[in-house]
């Protein structure tokens, strides 16, 4: 079985039905901060951006979204589901990890949601890296993290609000902590965090 950063784990997943974490439609908490608290419009980047309604959900509410993946099956969705609606929404076949060679500094703003649980934990300082280098100095990070659990075969993998504040510092500050609205199956396993990229 390919390992979780290969393209293939995910495609064969998406082609046997095993996209648990798929919800049909854009996340809860990111439609409930967006409405009422919305973070400055601009360029955002939605990193494991699966069938794209967090990108097009975006793009409804005036930001210029750019939903990156690197599996061929999630993008070949996200398109058709983007087209007849319309919307500003573009779809980058791309391996989160090497964004930060044709996309530094190119992001106002970032969406993260299962992204940072899906990825072999032994990459998440990479992540964060990534992350840091195409955000612009003072741009946001939105990200609601799951699971908040103990263990996990993964993924998703755990996480936890003190890795969470441990690997995004000194990158980022943290300005908001929430608990956020989350879909029926994942109550009480997410953390919901506003991020500013400090340097």
């Amino acid at each position: 079985m390919a390992s979780v950063s290969a393209p293939e784990f995910w495609t064969d997943l998406y082609a046997r039905g095993g996209d648990g974490w798929e919800l049909g439609q854009p996340a809860p908490p990111l439609v409930d901060f967006v409405e009422r608290t919305p973070p400055p419009l601009g360029r955002v980047a939605v990193p494991g951006c699966g069938r794209g309604h967090d990108v097009r959900f975006l793009a409804r509410h005036g930001y210029d979204p750019v939903g990156f993946d690197f599996s061929p099956a999630a993008l070949h969705a996200a398109r058709a589901l983007a087209r007849p609606e319309g919307v500003r929404a573009a779809f980058v076949e791309r391996d989160i990890f090497s964004l930060g060679r044709d996309f530094a500094n190119a992001f106002d703003g970032l969406w993260e949601y299962t992204c940072f649980c899906a990825i072999d934990p032994a990459r998440r300082a990479e992540y964060v890296r990534v992350m840091a280098t195409i955000l612009r100095p003072g741009g946001w990070l939105l990200a609601c993290f799951y699971p908040l659990r103990r263990r996990s075969a993964g993924p998703p993998f755990p996480v936890t609000p003190s890795e969470v504040r441990r690997r995004f510092a000194p990158a980022f500050r943290i300005e908001r902590t929430l608990a956020p609205r989350s879909a029926p199956r994942r109550q009480s396993q997410e953390w919901m965090v506003l991020l500013r990229r400090t340097c």
